[in-house]
């Protein structure tokens, strides 16, 4: 062996201690530009969490305690704010009926915004390009200016004062399918042409590769659908009239009194109604974020 192949020694002299400093120059450079985004998340947590926890606990005041203190917390915590919403509604069965439209319009709405994102981003067509623009336009528009023509086509249907019609304008939605389309652009097309190659169909090549690939986007619309659902108000509000047929949020609605409101029975509703909401995000988020979203493609 010569010299030349002789391994370096790397801590031989004095210049051995350089490389020992430039780790901490560059861990301490590393904390110093973490400090300022770690302090504005805080700042932003903050300003959107500190809201939600008044209100959470403002629901464990008495009704004559909400507006005579500002404190946050409760001088004497009582459930009676609870009770009294669960007695004075029938939150079981707005429970069920929200639970059926939640369920059935986020199963409906991630399959079409699948198919239609998959059609729009891996085929080449003008009609579907101006499909794809149709349905953009449609975000540039007031949900309040979408709810009469709505309306009117689900009562033609004969879906009026039913869940189905409150299930049926939810199913295809512009978000599910742009973020469906800007997925499926990303997969390579070279994967579609070795599938087809080996001799697979379309639909074989969309349910056994496509879907799949496109697991991760699939749990984040559904949590999302399932949210917009949940929290859903005018438009259950319009289309139903059967108090036996009232989602959720119609329900707490109904706990407003014509000549006053009991705020401590509206607080504990609200917080009722939230809890599972949060149930199904804090099971599902870790699918999400777990998920790897460049699985199974190579450049």
């Amino acid at each position: 062996m010569t010299t030349t192949d002789m391994p370096r020694k790397v801590d031989a002299g004095p210049g051995g201690a350089v490389p020992g400093k430039r780790v901490r120059g560059a861990a301490s450079g590393g904390l110093r530009r973490a400090v300022p985004a770690t302090t504005l998340l805080w700042v932003l947590a903050a300003v959107y969490g500190f809201p939600v926890l008044w209100f959470v606990l403002s629901s464990f005041k008495p009704a004559g305690d909400l507006f005579s203190s500002l404190a946050p917390f409760p001088d004497d915590p009582t459930l009676s704010g609870y009770k009294a919403a669960w007695d004075g509604a029938n939150f079981s069965q707005y429970f069920l009926n929200t639970t059926i439209v939640c369920v059935i319009s986020t199963i409906l709405t991630v399959g079409v915004s699948c198919c239609t994102g998959y059609a729009l981003a891996k085929y080449d067509n003008r009609w579907l390009k101006v499909f794809f623009v149709g349905i953009l336009a449609t975000t540039m528009l007031p949900s309040e200016v979408m709810l009469a023509p709505q309306f009117l086509v689900v009562r033609d249907l004969g879906l009026y004062n039913s869940l189905a019609g409150i299930i049926l304008p939810a199913v295809l939605t512009a978000t599910g399918c742009f973020m469906f389309r800007q997925f499926f652009l990303t997969v390579p097309d070279e994967l579609i042409e070795a599938a087809r190659i080996d001799g697979a169909r379309e639909l074989s090549i969309f349910l056994r590769i496509m879907v799949p690939v496109s697991r991760p986007i699939m749990l984040t619309l559904a949590i999302l659908s399932f949210q917009w659902r949940w929290n859903d108000y005018i438009w259950p509000l319009l289309m139903l009239n059967d108090p036996s047929k009232f989602t959720v949020q119609i329900g707490i609605q109904s706990l407003v009194g014509a000549q006053n409101i009991n705020w401590s029975v509206v607080l504990g509703g609200s917080v009722i109604s939230m809890i599972p909401l949060i149930v199904v995000f804090l099971v599902f988020q870790r699918y999400v974020m777990n998920a790897d979203i460049n699985a199974g493609l190579k450049d």
